[in-house]
């Protein structure tokens, strides 16, 4: 087994052709939030990753083994819920408006500038549906945000900022009248 104890966020720094040739290990964010764990790389090396307690691995980061050797993550799909804003009843208001009431409940979200994701969970997704807002379940990666006092500044996009190119809607969308037909 080879132990892989350093973690390079998004390989920063290293030849793009030679973590091209890294073999990779395909994780949900289960495994990615434990510091330690062990794997099988797609060469079929059996790995055990040993990085300081608290230590989130991201898709895109690279490991170093004790051989020198390299090591890419990358965030498998999982189940997770998708929401969306209603564009008939709704703007993109309506996100930040979910983020905070899931905030307040503590539930990890991956935040992205037109939609939200958070791990499934139906009393959740009812909550969300009442707030008419599109909830989807579907597979794709997960990258929650870390969180404010997180010893990390990590990000599971591009560190391109996506900047909406709209006009904010500041109405209060909680006293605005909607029909049954936004009901996703």
């Amino acid at each position: 087994m080879i132990h892989f104890s350093k973690r390079v966020p998004a390989g920063q720094g290293l030849a793009s052709a030679l973590i091209k040739r890294a073999p990779f290990v395909l994780l949900d964010w289960d495994v990615r939030q434990k510091s330690r764990f062990e794997a099988t790389d797609s060469s079929g090396r059996q790995v055990g990753v040993f990085l300081p307690r608290g230590t989130l691995v991201r898709g895109g980061d690279v490991l170093v083994g004790e051989d020198g050797s390299l090591l890419k993550i990358e965030a498998a799909p999982q189940p997770v819920l998708h929401i969306t804003h209603c564009t008939q009843h709704g703007s993109v208001f309506d996100l930040t408006r979910a983020a905070y009431h899931l905030g307040n409940r503590h539930v990890p979200i991956e935040l992205r500038a037109n939609h939200l994701k958070i791990e499934p969970d139906h009393v959740l997704a009812d909550m969300l549906r009442a707030m008419y807002l599109i909830v989807n379940a579907v597979d794709e990666p997960f990258e929650p945000e870390a969180g404010a006092y997180a010893s990390e500044h990590a990000h599971g996009h591009d560190h391109a900022h996506d900047h909406m190119s709209h006009k904010h809607d500041h109405q209060d969308h909680a006293h605005h009248v909607h029909d049954d037909s936004c009901k996703h």
